[in-house]
């Protein structure tokens, strides 16, 4: 390859490079990579082969292990109040139900959006701290048409990647008229927020919407131009999975409680198994088989679900961590997962990897390898965040 010129950064002395086109690391020994004057990768490769000629800031991050930047593709960043209560009463043995997401709604409908946004703000800035480069973020929390929209407004604010959930709960003004509450969310709810959201989810389980009240929703945003997304089996086996997988949902998140034939319909369908662990570790959950879907063949991200009720975190280091330690995963699956994975889960090719074309979004890690996010769980070891090839967060070594 010849020489390379106007580039925006070149890394080199990395320890070992994660490219998330493998299940492991494709380099161990000092690696390098460029990224040119559009953000995106333009080389990669062993140190002693970087290209004569490249220009550009050089970066010697002196062995240090490089990944690709998070992407964490399920979170709820925008809402009001907190749920500290619900949280102490789970420690002190209460089950987890869906029901305590109306507490956030009366919260959050009474917030100004400059309140949200203030809010939302401090969050994506926390995640982008740990190393997640790309979010996706939900409404859900006003479940009235004005709400709805606000909050899409302000995800907006934060990502391209913003989700439509106008179908999480039934909220309390419709109690005992879920069907009418169905026809608002994919009536004059939709139409409101189509404009605002790249897709739709809805929460298909017990305490929330059934398989007919769902798929009402989904058919509707995907009438509108909206991608699928779906909540699926995490209270108890429920059809959730297997409508994502009828539907070409993007993705079916939690997948607690998934049968056979679910497997089997998610490895047909290449609909994307997002498991959230720190959802699990909040509620005192059983963990998903991780295991049993990467042997089906099912691709399976990582996300957060950062919310304030059953996950309130947007560590992914702390998310991959407890996917190694409690479902199974090597870390290498789990780097993957939430990076590569998630990308899969918001059909994006251009992040979630270090391979030329994609956007040179990377996490620095103190540490000589990737593995230490779980080996060091709760540790800061990201040290820098670059995306599109500029420094957005910590320092250099």
């Amino acid at each position: 390859m010849g020489g390379l010129t106007l580039t925006a950064l070149v890394v080199t002395g990395i320890g070992e490079l994660t490219t998330g086109g493998a299940t492991a690391p494709e380099w161990s020994g000092p690696s390098a990579l460029v990224a040119g004057a559009d953000g995106r990768i333009e080389w990669v490769g062993p140190a002693h082969r970087l290209p004569q000629g490249t220009e550009g800031p050089v970066v010697d991050v002196q062995g240090r292990a490089v990944i690709p930047g998070f992407v964490d593709s399920h979170t709820h960043l925008v809402f009001a109040g907190d749920r500290t209560a619900e949280w102490e009463a789970r420690m002190a043995g209460r089950s987890y139900a869906a029901g305590g997401i109306r507490t956030t709604v009366d919260a959050t409908r009474a917030a100004t959006a400059e309140h949200l946004a203030a809010r939302a703000g401090r969050l994506a800035t926390e995640a982008l701290r740990s190393g997640t480069t790309t979010l996706e973020v939900k409404s859900g929390y006003g479940l009235d048409v004005a709400t709805e929209r606000r909050l899409l407004e302000v995800a907006g604010g934060l990502t391209s990647e913003t989700t439509f959930l106008g179908a999480h709960v039934v909220p309390a003004e419709y109690a005992g008229r879920v069907d009418q509450y169905v026809e608002l969310v994919r009536g004059e709810m939709l139409a409101a927020c189509a404009p605002l959201a790249r897709w739709a989810d809805v929460f298909c389980e017990r305490g929330a919407f059934d398989a007919d009240q769902s798929r009402a929703v989904l058919t509707a945003a995907a009438a509108a131009g909206l991608g699928l997304r779906v909540h699926g089996n995490q209270l108890g086996p429920g059809p959730g999975a297997a409508l994502a997988a009828e539907l070409g949902a993007a993705s079916v998140d939690h997948c607690t409680h998934l049968d056979g034939a679910d497997v089997e319909a998610l490895a047909a369908s290449g609909t994307v198994a997002t498991l959230l662990p720190a959802a699990e570790f909040s509620t005192r959950s059983p963990y998903p088989d991780a295991r049993r879907l990467l042997g089906a063949g099912v691709r399976v991200a990582l996300a957060s679900d950062c919310n304030p009720g059953s996950s309130f975190t947007t560590s992914m280091p702390l998310v991959v961590a407890l996917a190694v330690r409690e479902m199974g995963l090597t870390a290498p699956e789990a780097v993957r997962a939430a990076t590569a994975g998630g990308a899969a889960a918001l059909r994006r090719e251009d992040v979630g990897r270090l391979v030329p074309g994609c956007r040179a979004d990377l996490a620095v890690l103190e540490a000589p390898a990737s593995a230490w996010l779980a080996y060091r769980p709760g540790v800061a070891l990201v040290t820098a965040v670059v995306q599109g090839g500029r420094l957005t967060a910590g320092a250099w070594p």
